[in-house]
């Protein structure tokens, strides 16, 4: 148990690195959707296309080299060895990026449909962010978590109170017309909105810039090999995983009436937003795991406390779906300013239990990242992507973004299937899958039901949120017991 109190400890950390930042983008959701920023649901829609670009160029421009990094860092004799190869290697590759992209801005103009003054904004972000990767995963590795959550929460601050300045201050200065006025121009909100982005991004670069100064400058051709034979793997599994994630707005783009297609998108994307909760929440858990993970890996019955910690999180998780969603009326209020996305609020349930199964999903890779199968990840991910693509093809076309949210449940539903089961073949983890599987139905049972026979009806959904936290403190009540003992201890150690 001393081992899970680290992983809380580990979560929290990362966790406040991964929540706070996402938690301040919030802030930038009602603001991009009234009206007084971007005008309408399509503007809103080209921004979202736009980040999902981002995200896919991201997991390229990384190809696994984080994972491997992690993977090798604690495993090799010379650790130093291994941060210059990943560092040089990033470098190289960041480069060839830089210079290949600049110049072939028209094609990707015609290719993207993304507007060229946008381009050249988002190469320069996306080169300086595949510059820092490698940074931070070294702050996590060597056990510096207070400066990695600084430094990302510094970093969406910045983008964060360049927005606010320029759509709150700004703009109304030039609508004035006084001496401030010259320095906006009028319809370039999105250009603003990005130029905020590679300025923080420039920040960041700086910040960890003093990495690169401690690194050995030599290149290992052998020790790269194994990096990349690890770290392939995990950029198929990466790709397909972003397939998941982010294609769908990509496609709705592509394969709606382009009359409504970036409206569609816009609405979607917005209404994606309210299962942000439980996206950080899982990705927070994540973040701590995968260190831990690793490093306990040798330890003595490492299966049992993976097996403890998945019934932790399905006991947060589930909890956190049920409220999440009944109270997500009262969220689309605050968190989207513009009745017009409204329309896409039927997603948000199936949005939240996705997002719950790939968190059920990461705790359940274990068994591969230790046992260096990653390449089972890849399969994982790829069948999700197929699956992803399929449905979305076959069904956009007829209703529309319902499509989408429909796919990202069946695929992540698959990749934790699959993950599960092979699992139980090549590395057996004694998980409880009688309570696991009895809290996911029955938090799924009843956020559905609310949530298709009792919206608003805050009365019925409060009753509900209480009978299953009061089952979730009886059947959990061991796991509780021994958490609170152990910081009892510590403090009477104290």
């Amino acid at each position: 148990m001393g081992g899970l109190k680290t992983l809380f400890k580990q979560t929290f950390v990362y966790g406040l690195a991964t929540v706070l930042p996402r938690l301040l983008n919030i802030i930038l959701v009602p603001l991009y959707t009234s009206k007084a920023v971007l005008e309408n649901t399509s503007d809103y829609g080209q921004v979202s296309i736009i980040f999902s670009y981002f995200i896919i160029c991201n997991v390229i421009l990384s190809y696994g080299m984080e994972t491997a990094f992690f993977r090798f860092y604690n495993k090799e004799k010379q650790p130093k060895a291994v941060l210059g190869t990943s560092c040089i290697t990033i470098l190289i590759t960041s480069l060839l990026f830089l210079v290949i992209t600049l110049l072939a801005r028209d094609i990707l103009e015609t290719l993207l449909l993304i507007d060229r003054k946008y381009l050249t904004i988002i190469i320069w972000t996306l080169f300086l962010d595949a510059m820092v990767l490698i940074p931070f995963a070294w702050l996590r590795a060597t056990g510096k978590p207070i400066k990695y959550a600084v430094i990302k929460i510094a970093n969406v601050s910045l983008s964060l109170s360049l927005n606010l300045l320029i759509f709150l201050w700004l703009k109304p200065q030039f609508e004035l017309q006084n001496f401030w006025s010259s320095l906006y121009v009028p319809n370039n909100e999105i250009t603003y909105i990005f130029i905020s982005n590679l300025i923080a991004s420039l920040f960041t670069f700086l910040i960890l810039l003093s990495v690169y100064w401690q690194i050995q400058w030599r290149f290992d051709i052998q020790l790269w090999k194994r990096m990349m034979r690890y770290a392939l793997p995990v950029l198929i599994s990466g790709m397909a995983f972003t397939i998941n994630e982010t294609f769908d707005k990509i496609l709705l783009q592509r394969l709606l009436p382009s009359d409504i297609s970036e409206s569609q998108v816009g609405m979607y994307a917005a209404c994606y937003k309210i299962g942000v909760l439980m996206t950080l929440f899982t990705t927070a858990f994540r973040l701590g795991i995968e260190p831990y993970f690793f490093k306990h890996f040798n330890s003595i019955k490492p299966q049992y406390h993976y097996a403890r910690i998945l019934e932790a999180f399905v006991a947060l998780g589930t909890s956190m779906l049920l409220v999440v969603i009944v109270g997500a009326d009262f969220i689309k209020q605050i968190l989207i300013s513009d009745a017009a996305y409204w329309e896409a609020m039927w997603i948000v349930p199936f949005i939240l239990l996705a997002n719950l199964c790939l968190g059920v999903y990461h705790n359940l890779s274990v068994w591969y990242k230790v046992t260096d199968r990653t390449k089972f990840g890849a399969y994982f991910s790829l069948s999700g992507a197929v699956l992803t693509l399929g449905i979305n093809f076959y069904l956009i076309p007829t209703i529309g973004f319902k499509a989408s949210a429909i796919a990202t449940l069946i695929a992540y539903s698959l990749m934790m299937f699959l993950s599960f089961v092979f699992g139980r073949k090549y590395y057996p983890i004694p998980y409880n899958l009688k309570k696991i599987g009895f809290q996911i139905l029955l938090s799924v049972t009843l956020a559905f039901t609310y949530f298709f026979n009792f919206r608003e009806n805050y009365t019925v959904g409060i009753l509900m949120i209480i009978v299953f936290l009061l089952y979730i403190s009886y059947s959990e009540k061991e796991l509780i017991l021994r958490i609170l003992k152990i910081q009892n201890a510590n403090k009477n150690f104290k």
